[in-house]
């Protein structure tokens, strides 16, 4: 026996081995995220700002998972450390530590704190930041939802964890390699306005601008070029492609290019209703894409998307000094959010719209794959029409939007016909493919899906609104699209994991926590008491004859 023990030691201190028994497997890290960090040979340090006894329940779980979740990656690989840290422990220091983790972007959190049946408010700082060879990125815990409560955004973040951290080690280690063209030249947003995602993508690809101007002149070489890239991005086209630039970007999808569409189909600006009058037409805008589309399996229909569900327009109400901002029904944002698995849209926030359009899809060999819709209470409206802010004073009937939901934003995947197949050519080129190889493409019914506002400072973040402080999930689809269009590596797919987490009903827990003292003081004295009478009544029993 004794040298089985010794045995048994020698064994198991020369083969190390973690058993992951949860029915959810989420401590069983997905091949991807292990893959960016197998060949790491110097220390990944990571500091979690999830340190404190005052957290509410919810966060202590998000603080056992995200720590359960690093021991994982820290057993896979020794070089990732990590350590768990309270930035507002020390009253002496904790305006200051509060103020500097705030101008490296670590926004406080605060929650409601339950105990007792009380409720109080608490600063938490979700965070984390990881640091290799000099360089830091920034990791964000919490996964936040418009209208979710405290437990369901926690839900998410947790679910959410081993993507963040994963893409955390993969902007330390892994060296850009992708290059993603910014299309120019057709009356595309200006800078200005596509700067903050544009800031975004540059922490993962390297971005360029690309206009198609010569193709004029030298369309071979204008193809070329524009194949060097792997991704191009056209952002709110407003002026028509000609003959030979849908070529060369049909020939560039032909190549196994891929392509994000972000389509106005209608050309209407929620700007140009700020007037004396309040209102301007919607009209149609032809962009000469439609037949380019519909060869590849879809088409974006001229009308307007209205909805129910919906982000509100906020204006000024009142006259002078009585003018009262206020946030009004718009039916005109309508918000869309995903019930797919899909790893682009699993998990997300909602996205706003502004004036979008509908898709249709249509039957051929590509596949296809609705990613976002509006909400079931919604209709269209065709153009041209007047639009007019005097809408939000009326009353809006529910019968009335009765088409149900209306598909947004479509992936498309697989081996594409050309558009130009068994069609005259606007030009020859060396090489001409009439089939593509694989490859995909996502189309988008709505340009302003990727308009960041501009304030004083300058661009603001997308989908954050400053009038009601609200983010929406515009940035984050749209890089999870670029990243799938992208990812060679899996990383992505990551986002998929579901993991269950259960939590204790806390008003239900207040509203029962005497009785169930009771029960655990009192139950215990009973049973003992009736098991004494019992073992006393059979002794003296035994005893007596």
């Amino acid at each position: 026996m004794f040298i089985a023990i010794i045995a048994l030691n020698l064994i198991s201190s020369r083969y190390y081995k973690r058993f992951d028994l949860t029915s959810d497997k989420r401590y069983t890290l997905n091949i991807a995220a292990l893959n960016i960090i197998k060949d790491v040979d110097s220390p990944i340090a990571i500091d979690v700002f999830l340190e404190g006894n005052d957290f509410p329940s919810e966060f202590r779980r998000l603080q056992t998972e995200t720590r359960q979740l690093l021991e994982e990656f820290s057993a896979f690989n020794k070089n990732i450390t990590f350590s768990f840290l309270n930035p507002i422990e020390n009253e002496g220091t904790r305006d200051k530590n509060i103020k500097e983790l705030q101008t490296r972007g670590l926004t406080p959190m605060q929650v409601n704190v339950q105990q007792n049946g009380k409720s109080s408010q608490e600063i938490v700082f979700p965070w984390a930041l990881a640091s290799y060879n000099n360089q830091t990125v920034i990791i964000p815990l919490i996964k936040n939802k418009i209208g979710a409560s405290q437990q369901e955004i926690v839900t998410h973040s947790v679910q959410h964890l081993e993507y963040a951290f994963a893409d955390g080690f993969s902007k330390l280690v892994n060296p850009k390699r992708r290059k993603i063209a910014v299309l120019k030249g057709n009356g595309q947003l200006e800078n200005k306005y596509i700067a903050n995602f544009i800031k975004t993508l540059r922490d993962y690809y390297y971005i360029a601008p690309f206009t198609l101007d010569s193709v004029e002149k030298n369309p071979q070489k204008t193809l070329e070029k524009i194949k060097r890239y792997d991704l191009i991005i056209s952002a709110k086209p407003t002026k028509a492609f000609s003959e030979k630039e849908k070529y060369v970007l049909d020939q560039y999808s032909m190549s196994g290019g891929k392509s994000l569409w972000l389509i106005d189909a209608i050309a209407m600006e929620k700007d140009s209703l700020y007037n004396d009058a309040g209102k301007n037409f919607a009209t149609t805008r032809d962009l000469n894409l439609t037949d380019f589309f519909f060869k590849y399996g879809a088409r974006i229909n001229p009308v307007l998307v209205s909805s129910l569900y919906s982000a509100p327009i906020t204006l000024a109400v009142g006259e002078g000094s009585k003018s009262q901002f206020q946030h009004l029904r718009w039916p005109y944002s309508p918000l869309a959010n995903s019930k797919s698995k899909h790893p682009i849209v699993n998990n997300l926030n909602l996205v706003k719209f502004d004036f979008a359009n509908q898709i249709d899809t249509l039957k051929n060999t590509v596949s296809k794959t609705i990613l976002l819709q509006s909400e079931p209470l919604s209709k269209t409206e065709g153009a041209p029409r007047e639009i007019s802010l005097a809408i939000v004073t009326k009353t809006q009937k529910k019968e009335t939007f009765n088409k149900g939901p209306q598909n947004l934003a479509v992936l498309l995947e697989g081996e594409f016909t050309s558009a130009y197949n068994n069609r005259i050519k606007p030009f020859k080129l060396s090489e001409e493919k009439n089939k593509s190889t694989s490859t995909k493409m996502i189309i988008v019914a709505d340009g302003d899906i990727i308009k960041n506002e501009i304030g004083r400072r300058g661009p603001e973040e997308l989908g954050f609104d400053r009038w009601t402080g609200k983010t929406y999930g515009n940035k984050e689809f749209l890089l999870n699209s670029v990243n799938y269009l992208l990812d060679d590596s899996g990383l992505i797919n990551i986002r998929s994991k579901e993991i269950d987490v259960a939590f204790l009903d806390l008003e239900q827990v207040a509203k029962t926590k005497t009785k169930w003292q009771l029960i655990n003081i009192l139950l215990p004295l009973i049973l003992l008491g009736l098991f004494g009478i019992v073992f006393n009544f059979f002794r003296k029993k035994k005893y007596a004859n």
